[in-house]
This record gives C-alpha cells, structure tokens and sequence, in this order.
C-alpha cells in the first residue's frame, strides 16, 4: 500500500495558521469487491478511516450490511463500488455483441485483425430432432471458414506483391502489417458463430442488470452465458497467486504444521467476488413483455411492406419528443429505417403514437430501467447502415446511446474495394450467396428459436442498422 502524506495549515480566528490533520491519499489492494464496497459505503455513515473500516469488515459483516441497504433499502449506488473482472471465454461473436452492449463496461475482445480465427471454432445451436438443419448449419460455417482461410491466404499475397516493404521497417513488421490489412478484408466472411473470448471489468449494479439482460435474451447461447456469469460472480474466483501460495504453504507447514494450516487459511481461502449483489438477478420481465409487444406493434404497423433503400449514414431531423420516442421505441424491432417507421407512425395518428409510448412503459416494474429508447431528445441523431464487422468496432464507444437491430442479410452486405484487383470477387460473392441462402433456409425450418439460430450463419460483411 502506496501512501502520500501531505500536511496543510488552516488559520485560525487571529489569521495565524496551525497545523491541520494530516491528508492521506493511498491505493487500496487485497480487498474482496463486496468487502471494498462496504468499506466505501461506511463513509456516508462512519467516521473511521479506509484502513480502520477494512480491518474490522468481514464477508459476513459485508453481506448482513448489503442484503439491508442494497436490497431492502435501495441503496443501488453502493453496487457502484465494487468493481469486477470476469473472463468469458469461446462464445460466440454474436453473443460478445451483446455482452459488451453496455453503457458503463470496460473490456477488451479478441481482434479478428490481429488474430487468425481459422481454428477458433464456432458455436452450434439447438436443431433437436433435425439432423438435416444441423447439417446444412455445420456446411455452411465450415465452408465459411474456408473461404476464410483461403481470402486470408489470397489477400495476403496481393497485398505483398503490391506494396513494396519501406526500407527502414523490418521483415517481420511487415508481414505483421500485412497479415493485418489481409485480415481486415477476410474477416467479412467469418461467420457470427465464430468463438471468440473477451474480458470485461463492471461495477456489481452493471453486472447485475447485465446478467438479468442477459438471462432474458431471445438467444438460447446468450441466456446460458447470463447464468454462466451469475455463477461465476458468486462461486470461488481464479486465484493467479494460487500456485505459488500453495508451494508457500506447504514449505511453512514443513516447518510448522499449526503455522502452516494458518497460512493455508489465510493464503488459499476461496473468494467470491459478489456473492451478494447478484444473487437476485434473474429474467427481467418488463424486457420481455414489452419487446413481445413492441414487436407486434411494428408488424402491424410497418404491414410487411418492403425495405426501403437508403444512404448508409442519415443525420435525422429534429422533432417532437414523442415522435421520436415512438420511433425508437419500434426501431430497434424491426429492419426499416428511421424515416420509413417515422413516416409510418406520422400517418398512424396521434393515439397510435401514444399507445406505442404507453407499450414501453406498461410492464415496468419498480426497479425497472426504463429501456434504452427513452435516452432520447438528443442534438445529433444518425441512423447508421453498415457491416458487422466494423460496426463492431464502432460498437465499443460508449459516448454515444446506440439502439440495434437484428441481424439480418435483408441489407445485402459490403464488398472491399481490393477484391476485385486481387481477383477475389467472383470467390467472394459466391461465398456470400450461399450463406445468404443457407440463412434463409435455417430461418423457416419448425424450431422455436429457428430465427435466432440463423442469424449465427450470416458472415460479418453482411449490414446491419
């Protein structure tokens, strides 16, 4: 533990100055989140210092005092305090969208451009009884990961040939940058199923509506990963000293066995990152409810009519909160644009906008969120178009409200300008038709989630909004 110790003066009534208390300003390591959270939190109601405050928290004492003035008093700030790492590791690119979706998350994801994710994997969903839906699904990524692998090969050698190494930059740099821009490219046929593995750090109320998000997904995978991280937020963490401490202990208990049980104690307990915070997270039901309703909204509204094309970037103009509202309210459950539902909903009256309004309130419950379309009347609006994949990296700026919809081929999909001079155009596009179709084909066949499971076969050069 750092300290900086800094001695101030304050006058008193005469104007001379006397020494004050010393400030003491110190970083804090070794504390269990929920522990620090505590500890935090007694500020408000104790005058003890950070060091006196720790020294006589307990786990139990942390949980009595959050599970009284979290849950029972609604002092939802003081889950702000702990802070949490987590490693999630082989799910797949779709569901790593959705995990970082976060307004207040910090993380870091595999990069499909300084990575080869040839042999990374992808993820198969549920087809039950219907060998025939797995069998045209597994044809399909695998046959995306060839193509992968090929372009990736192809680009590579095309970009060598016409881009001459710079004098001073090394071999090995080189191909590094190369290999980068080659996979830049390739990465739009790497299909959403593709495993991936990211790490996040949040604060304990992030993870828990995070979690309750998650667990009340249209996705099978991104349900399971919702419990997965609830698991492990409450069950013993990684210990990266453990190895270490272990060889330490047994070399004490060598030399004492009542000494060395101690330091096994002390040194290898099992920590639970926030055993208490997130023990409630569960489906949230005014998500689901209002996504039900919203959708049906949209339907009947939009009257399957076709989808308009439009430029990739559209600054919206400036109008009534409540348009807006219903607009975005319906925007993220459906594929049109902003205009064309905006258009929609200016003909569909004044009660028809309200109602929209109302379906996105309706099943709210106390400590409900309201969803994320309610963050409107902003100055700068843009409905956006553009491929997956580099929507994912605008994806990480958390200065903006981003609302999404799903994923779809309905679009079309991008092509990089290189492809056609390397000769890689005709390979590319075939490879594109056929997973359009293979989308297509998985999206009709009798399965509850049959929708949701093709989606993971569209490659990321496809757009989405």
């Amino acid at each position: 533990m750092a300290d900086i110790v800094l001695k101030s003066t304050i006058a008193n009534g005469n104007g001379a100055h006397t020494n004050s208390p010393e400030t003491e300003v110190y970083a804090i390591f070794g504390a269990e989140p929920e522990v620090q959270a505590y500890a935090m939190a007694k500020y408000s109601r104790s005058s003890l210092s950070m060091k006196e405050s720790l020294k006589e928290i307990n786990t139990q004492k942390a949980e009595k005092f959050l599970n009284t003035f979290y849950f029972q008093y609604g002092h939802r700030s003081i889950a702000d305090l702990a802070h949490i790492a987590l490693a999630i590791e082989k799910l797949s690119i779709l569901a790593a969208i959705v995990i970082a979706d976060e307004q207040r998350w910090d993380g870091q994801e595999r990069s499909t451009r300084y990575q080869d994710f040839r042999k990374s994997g992808y993820y198969i969903p549920d087809f039950g009884t219907d060998s025939s839906a797995r069998e045209l699904y597994t044809r399909t990524i695998d046959g995306l990961f060839s193509d992968y692998e090929s372009l990736s090969e192809s680009m590579f050698r095309y970009l060598a040939d016409t881009t001459p190494k710079p004098a001073e930059m090394k071999q090995e740099a080189y191909e590094r940058t190369l290999k980068a821009r080659a996979f830049d490219i390739s990465r739009y046929l790497l299909p959403l199923a593709t495993n991936t593995s990211l790490g996040e750090i949040v604060n304990a109320r992030t993870l828990e509506m995070q979690v309750s998000h998650l667990l009340s997904h249209t996705h099978a995978e991104i349900r399971h990963l919702g419990g997965l991280l609830k698991h492990a937020a409450a069950s013993a963490a990684y210990n990266v000293n453990h190895e270490s401490y272990r060889g330490l202990v047994e070399e004490i208990r060598q030399l004492s066995p009542e000494l060395g049980d101690r330091a096994d104690r002390e040194l290898l307990k099992e920590v639970r990152v926030s055993p208490t915070l997130v023990k409630y997270a569960d489906p949230n039901a005014y998500e689901m409810e209002t996504r039900r309703e919203l959708r049906q909204i949209a339907s009947e509204l939009m009257k399957g009519a076709p989808v308009e094309p439009t430029r990739p970037v559209d600054l919206l103009d400036d109008e009534p909160l409540e348009i807006e509202l219903a607009c975005t309210l319906l925007y993220e459950h459906c594929s049109y644009s902003y205009r064309q539902i905006r258009r929609a909903i200016a003909s569909a009256g004044e009660a028809r906008r309200r109602e929209i309004i109302d379906a996105g309130l309706r099943h709210r419950g106390r400590h409900d969120e309201m969803l994320r379309a309610f963050r409107a009347g902003q100055q700068f609006r843009f409905d956006i178009l553009m491929d997956i994949g580099g929507f994912r990296d605008m994806h990480r700026h958390r200065r903006c409200i981003q609302i999404e919809q799903s994923f779809t081929t309905e679009h079309g999909y991008d092509i990089p300008e290189q492809l056609k001079p390397a000769g890689a155009l005709a390979e590319y596009e075939a490879a594109m038709g056929r997973a359009s179709d293979a989308v297509g084909a998985l999206g009709k066949i009798t399965n509850p989630e049959a929708a949701e499971s093709a989606q993971y076969a569209i490659p990321l050069g496809f757009r989405k909004r």
